[in-house]
């Protein structure tokens, strides 16, 4: 694992932009695709709008990205709360990637559907003899500890087969669907972009605590073997051991 503290969520933004467009550089040296699964929330939107800005437009070859996302609320893409949508609004809406390699999670099925729609995309990518699946995920982390739609005390955290999954979450009263632990883990790189005083006990308790994923479901977040990168400004770090 690698902790790398920046001062602010704007230094956070520039940090992971810089991090990313290396990768995607480095990664299509070897091959002719980059697959790459978005987060929602509101640390990846200023990342979403400053990649969306030059000089990343430019640098980054947009073209040859595969987009998916990690989870997304079982909402139509033009709600609000739409992880696809925030997406399309801060960045895809203002790079050029080809539409058919852009998969949003297809939220007018119904949702055991759409998580199963989802599973079949990804196991046509990826394929079953296949140790790895994305070259990059991007994950943020709650106040909660959660992680992807992998909230404290849902079943899903625990899922080892399955890599998709729809569930209704009570606390929200509303589905989530979700890609699972299982492909997570077997990602070439995950990065965890955290920021904020609200971040600092759960992401001590994720790093330096006990392992309890019913509790801090980021914890089970750990790549086989891919890199596994956090990235954190100065107050979500506050109260690490350094």
């Amino acid at each position: 694992m690698q902790l790398i503290i920046t001062k602010n969520p704007t230094d956070l933004a520039k940090t992971a932009a810089d991090f990313i467009a290396n990768r995607i550089k480095d990664v299509l040296k070897k091959q002719d695709r980059f697959t790459i699964a978005l987060s929602g929330g509101s640390t990846p939107k200023a990342l979403h709008e400053l990649l969306a800005k030059s000089p990343y437009r430019e640098q980054i070859p947009w073209a040859q990205l595969h987009v998916f996302w990690g989870d997304e609320r079982y909402v139509p893409i033009d709600d609000e709360q739409s992880n696809a949508g925030m997406a399309y609004d801060t960045l895809l809406g203002h790079v050029y990637t080809p539409e058919d390699q852009i998969h949003v999670w297809r939220t007018e099925l119904e949702p055991d559907a759409a998580a199963a729609d989802y599973d079949r995309v990804l196991h046509e990518y990826f394929g079953e003899g296949n140790d790895t699946t994305f070259d990059l995920v991007l994950l943020g982390m709650g106040d909660d500890g959660h992680t992807l739609s992998l909230f404290p005390g849902t079943e899903v955290v625990h899922e080892k087969i399955a890599w998709t999954k729809a569930y209704f979450l009570t606390q929200q009263n509303m589905y989530r669907l979700t890609l699972t632990a299982s492909i997570v883990n077997r990602a070439a790189c995950v990065l965890f972009l955290v920021a904020g005083p609200k971040k600092a006990e759960p992401l001590k308790e994720v790093l330096e605590g006990d392992y309890n994923p019913d509790k801090y479901p980021s914890q089970e977040i750990k790549p086989a073997d891919g890199d596994l990168v956090w990235m954190v400004d100065e107050k979500a770090a506050a109260l690490l051991n350094k």
